[in-house]
C-alpha cells in the first residue's frame, strides 16, 4: 500500500507522457554510415538511358493522340471492369 492507503502504483511509479524516454538511442554514425552511392556499371547506366527513351516515346505517343470529345466519363472499363453508369450496365 501506499499512503493514501490505496493498492496500486504510486505516483511515482506513474509514467510522465512529456518525459522522454532515457533509452540510449543507437548512434547513426557508427552503425550505419552514410556512404557515398556507388558507381553505376555501363549495362546499368544504359539500361537507365533505355528505360528513359521509352518514356520519352511513349509521352510523345500520348500527346500525339487526339482527345476524346463527348466521351465516357471515368476509368476505361476494359482496363478496370466498370460495365456500370449511373447504376445501368453499359456495353460497347
Amino acid at each position: 500500500m501506499n499512503d493514501s492507503g490505496k493498492t496500486g502504483k504510486t505516483t511515482s511509479d506513474a509514467v510522465d507522457p512529456t518525459e522522454h524516454s532515457t533509452r540510449a538511442l543507437p548512434e547513426s554514425s557508427s552503425e550505419s554510415p552514410i556512404t557515398e552511392p556507388k558507381p553505376l556499371s555501363d549495362a546499368a547506366r544504359r539500361a537507365l538511358a533505355e528505360a528513359e527513351a521509352r518514356r520519352a516515346a511513349y509521352e510523345a505517343g500520348a500527346a500525339a493522340l487526339p482527345k476524346e470529345l463527348g466521351g465516357r466519363g471515368g476509368k476505361e472499363p476494359g482496363r478496370y471492369g466498370d460495365w456500370e453508369v449511373k447504376g445501368i450496365a453499359t456495353d460497347f
